[in-house]
């Protein structure tokens, strides 16, 4: 299903989170503050407003463009909505009733814990955190304070994967090998620049950073090409890749950790201001079936415009058993017999 959907069709928001909520107020009375939505949380917002019973009432974000554009869609519906660049004080409104936030990763977890304390539910973006040690305050958050937090991996709710797994599950193409995860897309430089970058003067770099370091911006974008510094995200890998391990982990049956890991990559085909890898690989130490990561951001052979692919798979997931494998991804995929002829369609 396409991901902008999700919070709509997920069987946890669905199913759970009604009723969770039902528990502690009514479903028909649930109000909604979304913060950030440049790009994803704007596609939520999008959903929310055709959802019975839900209502997003207050908008936050620190570009105050970014912010009056998506007020005035409200205003267009004839719809209120309270507007903030500083999500400290959305959390003080204690007619709010659950924060759903898309900001960059290393937002993730403040939100996360804030929202917890103030005594509200979250929906957070995937990663769930910026960093591990950040992951497990969430936890704890959610925990003691009682509270509902869902992370945007919502490929478990592919009908198309579930009904994949289940048949590998059963033994259908005998013992798992291994899982390999893929993500290869083609992503080009993000440019150099000389010196400190002026920041638009309708952002608020202070509130945008938050509890990253305040440094002066040493990239000509702001917006998205923070995935690529390690301060503020995670790479590929902590980008679009962490649907590909948690799919991967998802069919391999683990939800602890490996033994061990081990990860070698680097930026490569261009000096750029990004800091992140373009190219890399993670092992994950699994019994009785390792995890393969593997991404890519540049073709094989300079020149090619069409990015490399591994048994058809670009962005996805190889599931290798005794008896054949399963190929595919959001949507689903084929189980092949190991001599690549396709047994089923899922």
């Amino acid at each position: 299903m396409p991901r902008r959907e999700v919070p709509e069709a997920s069987p946890p928001l669905s199913a759970r989170h009604c009723h969770l909520w039902g528990q502690l107020y009514s479903w028909s009375d649930t109000r909604i503050a979304v913060v950030g939505f440049r790009i994803k949380g704007a596609q939520h917002i999008g959903v929310f407003d055709k959802l019975d019973g839900v209502r997003v009432v207050a908008l936050c974000d620190p570009d105050r463009e970014i912010l009056s554009r998506e007020v005035a869609k409200f205003k267009e519906r004839d719809q209120k909505v309270d507007e903030y660049t500083d999500v400290r004080k959305v959390l003080e409104d204690k007619n709010i009733d659950a924060v759903v936030t898309a900001s960059p990763n290393h937002w993730h977890a403040l939100i996360t814990v804030w929202a917890c304390q103030a005594g509200k539910d979250v929906y957070v973006e995937k990663p769930a955190s910026h960093n591990i040690w950040e992951g497990g305050k969430m936890v704890e958050a959610a925990r003691k304070y009682k509270r509902i937090v869902q992370v945007g991996s919502q490929n478990r709710s592919d009908i198309g994967l579930r009904a994949a797994i289940q048949y590998i599950r059963e033994g259908n193409l005998g013992r798992i090998l291994w899982v390999h995860g893929l993500w290869f897309k083609r992503r080009p430089s993000i440019g150099k620049v000389g010196g400190p970058q002026q920041v638009p003067s309708h952002i608020d770099y202070n509130l945008w950073t938050g509890p990253a370091p305040l440094v002066p911006l040493m990239r000509k974008n702001l917006h998205y090409d923070w995935h690529w510094v390690w301060s503020t995200g995670n790479g590929d890998m902590g980008n679009l890749g962490a649907h590909q391990v948690d799919d991967c982990r998802w069919a391999a049956g683990q939800s602890g950790l490996p033994a061990r890991v081990m990860s070698i990559g680097g930026r490569f085909g261009y000096i750029d201001d990004g800091q992140t890898p373009n190219t890399q690989l993670a092992i994950f130490d699994y019994k009785p079936a390792p995890i393969i990561i593997e991404i890519r951001t540049l073709p094989h052979q300079k020149g090619l415009r069409q990015m490399d692919h591994y048994r058809g798979i670009r962005s996805g997931n190889i599931i290798q058993c005794e008896h054949g494998y399963f190929a595919g991804g959001r949507g689903g995929g084929w189980s092949y017999d190991n001599d690549g002829k396709k047994i089923r369609q899922f």
